[in-house]
């Protein structure tokens, strides 16, 4: 039996390849999960995404799951007590922002009814790729998103981390065409999307 073909960003790091098969590119129902990869991807800019998955188990504890009524409701002492936790990134700017993004969520469920259906009306029917054939790090779909939800008031969620969002979410399918979990992520994107309208 040959060697399983997968994307080559997981490298041998069980860890990380655990992560690429079955979480990365695959979406989810749940708006408190989707809600958590918005708020990891920004916590992870500037840092290694390593980093924020073995970190994430913390993250999840301190902010009850990301349950959006939860962290919105955190304030000031929230912040000094997430800012003393090392399990997590300690980084006023990123900590205020998700509690500040919680919020600014309830917001949008109250104006279009459910925070899962409008972000995945941002997902496009094929990947972008740069001229060279290689994965860009943003394109004008994230960065209109981005453009979209700085307008909601939401924070640290710039064109380059909503690419990596999109792409952990499976929006975009961004898998190697040889990886082995590709089809399996087209199918389940396909059949997240099946009946939903995409944004023109």
């Amino acid at each position: 039996m040959g060697a399983v073909v997968r994307c080559a960003w997981p490298g041998d790091l069980e860890d990380y390849v655990a992560y690429h098969d079955d979480e990365w590119g695959r979406p989810t129902t749940d708006a408190a999960r989707l809600f958590e990869k918005i708020c990891l991807e920004g916590f992870q800019s500037g840092l290694s995404w390593l980093t924020i998955l073995r970190k994430r188990d913390r993250f999840r504890e301190v902010f009850a799951g990301f349950d959006l009524e939860t962290v919105a409701a955190y304030g000031e002492r929230d912040v000094l007590r997430l800012l003393d936790d090392a399990g997590i990134i300690r980084h006023r700017g990123k900590i205020e922002a998700t509690i500040n993004n919680a919020r600014r969520a309830i917001e949008l469920v109250e104006t279009e009814g459910s925070l899962v259906d409008w972000i995945w009306a941002w997902a496009v029917d094929e990947p972008e790729r740069t001229a060279d054939g290689g994965i860009p790090t943003s394109t004008a779909r994230s960065a209109a998103l981005a453009k979209e939800l700085k307008r909601r008031g939401w924070r640290f969620f710039g064109p380059t981390t909503a690419y990596a969002f999109m792409q952990s979410e499976g929006l975009t399918n961004d898998h190697d065409r040889t990886c082995h979990v590709v089809d399996a992520c087209e199918q389940e994107r396909n059949a997240f999307l099946a009946g939903r309208s995409l944004r023109p």
